[in-house]
C-alpha cells in the first residue's frame, strides 16, 4: 500500500479488501473504478446491498488532504455555532463541533472527485471489535508467520513441550494382526507394552501413525522467558507471553496467556484469553465458545455481535482479566472475570464483576 501512494500520490488513499454481501452492511462499503481504483461512492454501514469492497480502516494522506479537512473542521465549527446561537441542541448534526468524521464527513464528500483512491489487499484483515475477533487475529498472524518468521514460532524439541503436528508420536497399545485381507485394521493387544514402543524413527506406516496425522496442525509462539513443562500438550494457535508458567500436564489450544500468567499443573485451556499475573489452579479447565468466521467462505468476516441476546449472555469466549485468581478444579465455562477477582467455585455463563 505504502509503495503504491509513493509511486503515485493522491490526497486520501483507503486500503480495501471484500467481504461477503451479507456482512458488507457492517463496514463502510466503497465503489471503485476498477482502472484507475479511484473511489466514485462511499456508504457507511449501507441499509442495502452496495458493493463489496470494503473500508479497512487504514488511510494513508498526502498534504495535499490538510485543506479538504480544513474544510470539514470549520464547516463543522460554524453548524455548531449556528445552533448554538438559535438555543438549539442540534440533535441532528454532529454534536461534536470539533471533531472530524473521516468516513461521513470526507470519505462520502468527496467520492467521486478524482481524491480518494482505494488499494485492494488479499492479504490477512480482521477488525478487533469483541474478545472472540483478538483470538481469530492471533490465529491469523500465528499462520502469516509460518511464511514471514518461521524461527518465532515453537518447534518441538527433546525434553520440551509437545506441539501439535510437529513430531510423530507411537500409539500406545495399537497392534496391527498379520492378516492380509484385513491391512487396514487396528485392534487393541495387551501383548502389547507402552514400554516396548519403538523411537520416533523406528515408526512404521501401518503400525504407528503418526501424531501430525492424528492431530490437527497449529502454530505456536512461546515467548523466550516462558517456563513451559516437558509434558505439556499446546497448539494449535496458542501465543505464549513474557514470563509465564506452564505447569506439568497442561492442554493449550487456540488461547493467548498474557505475561506473567501462571499455570498450574494439569489445567485446561481452550478458546480463552488469560490475563497478566493471573493464575488458574490445579485440575482447572477455563473453556469458552469460538466464534470464527464460516470456514466455508473465503470473503467471511468476523461478526462483532453484541454480548447479549434476550438478557442472557451469548456463549463467546472465556477472558480472564489481570490477577485473577482461579481454584483448583473448576470449570470456568463461556464467562468474563474482570480483574483482581479470586474465585472460589465453578461458574458458566456468566459475568463476574
Amino acid at each position: 500500500m505504502l509503495e503504491a501512494h509513493r509511486r503515485q500520490r493522491h490526497p486520501f488513499l483507503l486500503l480495501g479488501t471484500t467481504a461477503n454481501r451479507t456482512q458488507s452492511l457492517n463496514y463502510g462499503c466503497i465503489v471503485e473504478n476498477p482502472q484507475t481504483h479511484e473511489v466514485l461512492h462511499y456508504v457507511e454501514k449501507p441499509s442495502t446491498f452496495i458493493s463489496d469492497i470494503i473500508n479497512c480502516g487504514i488511510y494513508l494522506f498526502s498534504p495535499e488532504a490538510l485543506k479538504p479537512l480544513r474544510d470539514v473542521f470549520q464547516r463543522n465549527q460554524q453548524d455548531g455555532q449556528f445552533c448554538l446561537a438559535l438555543g438549539e441542541d442540534s440533535p441532528g448534526l454532529w454534536p461534536g463541533a470539533g471533531t472530524i468524521r473521516l468516513e461521513q464527513d470526507v470519505f462520502s464528500a468527496l467520492a467521486g472527485q478524482g481524491q480518494i483512491y482505494v488499494h485492494l489487499t488479499d492479504g490477512i484483515w480482521s477488525q478487533i471489535k469483541s474478545a472472540g475477533s483478538a483470538l481469530y487475529a492471533s490465529r491469523l498472524y500465528l499462520s502469516r508467520y509460518q511464511d514471514t518468521h518461521p524461527e518465532r514460532l515453537a518447534k518441538h524439541t527433546p525434553g520440551g513441550p509437545w506441539i501439535r503436528g510437529t513430531q510423530p508420536a507411537p500409539i500406545p497399545n495399537l497392534w496391527l494382526p498379520p492378516q492380509p485381507s484385513e491391512p487396514g485394521f487396528l485392534t487393541s493387544s495387551p501383548e502389547l507394552k507402552p514400554q516396548s514402543l519403538p523411537l520416533p524413527d523406528q515408526i512404521r506406516f501401518g503400525i504407528f501413525a503418526p501424531r501430525a496425522s492424528l492431530l490437527l496442525l497449529g502454530n505456536v509462539y512461546i515467548h523466550p522467558t516462558a517456563k513451559v513443562a516437558p509434558s505439556a500438550v499446546l497448539g494449535p494457535n496458542v501465543s505464549i507471553g513474557k514470563g509465564v508458567t506452564v505447569g506439568e500436564g497442561v492442554r493449550l489450544r487456540e488461547s493467548i496467556v498474557l505475561h506473567g500468567a501462571t499455570l498450574q499443573e494439569h489445567t485446561c485451556v481452550l478458546h480463552s484469553i488469560v490475563g497478566w499475573g493471573s493464575t488458574v489452579g490445579r485440575w482447572a479447565r477455563v473453556e469458552g465458545t469460538p466464534s470464527d468466521p464460516n470456514p466455508n467462505d473465503p470473503r467471511a468476516r468476523m461478526d462483532s455481535e453484541s454480548l447479549f441476546k434476550d438478557g442472557k449472555l451469548l456463549p463467546a469466549i472465556t477472558i480472564l482479566g489481570c490477577r485473577v485468581r482461579i481454584p483448583a478444579e473448576v470449570l470456568i465455562l463461556n464467562s468474563i472475570v474482570l480483574p483482581h477477582k479470586e474465585l472460589s467455585r465453578s461458574f458458566t455463563n456468566q459475568i463476574i464483576l
